[in-house]
């Protein structure tokens, strides 16, 4: 006999930002917020990695459906490379396959490299990611020591900065011509691109091009697209206001997220969008495929919907339990 799943504990539909801590995974992030919810909807809009930190969005109770809304969109990361190491997950935390002998380039070598990678680029997903090959995510393929062929994808560089260049200063005895032969320099950049970018790959690719490999030492997520870190809030605080009973005003309302013009329905008009009906356009300045944000009379979303031709007004989608009884 099947056992009924409790209840879902009541509360908003929204957005929660947690500041994900080093460590965890995203998947980590969405069954600690179904835990001090008391919900199991809950959805990442866009994955992680464990060594990062900073800005991971997650859509809460109905707001799950407005996911697609809110998807790509820029991400902005601060981060460091260490030149010098190859590793084979492209990050500290891999195993180092190779090791760099020579001399290295310099401040000026490693800018001049830098700024040709702004711009789209094609780059090629690492072997240990979510990305998946029928069917079977690559870093499963990658733990049974396998290697497939990916394709490479198009992705967009807006800016990347070098805000520091750091030698690291050997133990006595350890140079050679008067360079460090330890752990390679170390650089502090900040990075603007867009959603699917692998920051791992592009420090790869950023060692490959000076010639002494790298991999990407530490990354911390400060934007994902309208969400930026002055609304992400850390994990213990939010274990803290769960057990209080305020972690609902964590939570931001949908329409403060999407950024679409808000329409304010009326109690007929609210009945007639979740009953899959259209609405008329009147008086406004929306134009043809504009979307809005349908409020019920009483606040809540009722619906993300587009204007059609004809200024007619048509649900892309409906969440239902925001607007209240029928």
């Amino acid at each position: 006999m099947r056992r009924r799943r409790a209840p879902e504990a009541p509360g908003p539909a929204g957005f929660l930002v947690i500041d994900k801590p080093q460590g965890w995974t995203s998947h980590d992030a969405v069954d600690a917020a179904r835990r001090w919810l008391g919900i199991r909807k809950v959805g990442h809009l866009g994955t992680l990695d464990p060594l990062a930190t900073g800005v991971l969005p997650l859509a809460i109770r109905e707001a799950t459906k407005l996911v697609p809304f809110v998807e790509g969109g820029r991400k902005s990361y601060v981060g460091s490379i260490r030149l010098g190491e190859e590793t084979d997950t492209l990050d500290a935390e891999g195993q180092v396959l190779r090791r760099h002998q020579g001399a290295y380039p310099d401040e000026a070598a490693v800018r001049d490299a830098l700024a040709g990678f702004v711009g789209e680029i094609e780059q090629l997903p690492p072997m240990y990611s979510a990305v998946k090959r029928d069917g079977v995510p690559l870093h499963k393929l990658a733990r049974a020591g396998k290697e497939v062929e990916r394709s490479t994808k198009r992705v967009r560089i807006d800016r990347i900065t070098l805000m520091k260049y750091a030698l690291e200063e050997p133990p006595p005895g350890a140079r050679e011509d008067g360079r460090p032969t330890g752990a390679g320099p170390r650089l502090e950049i900040e990075v603007d691109c867009s959603g699917g970018t692998y920051v791992r790959a592009l420090a790869a690719d950023v060692g490959a091009k000076l010639g002494c490999g790298a991999h990407l030492a530490a990354l911390r997520r400060t934007r994902s697209g309208p969400f930026d870190a002055s609304q992400a809030v850390d994990a213990e605080r939010l274990a803290r206001d769960a057990e209080q009973g305020k972690i609902d005003s964590h939570i931001l309302p949908p329409v403060n997220v999407l950024g679409f013009p808000a329409l304010r329905l009326s109690a007929e008009e609210t009945r007639r969008v979740i009953h899959g009906g259209e609405l008329e356009v009147q008086g406004s300045a929306l134009t043809p495929g504009e979307r809005v944000c349908a409020l019920a009379p009483d606040g809540p979303l009722v619906a993300v919907m587009e204007v059609q031709p004809g200024r007619r007004l048509r649900s892309l989608r409906v969440l239902r339990s925001l607007a209240g009884p029928d």
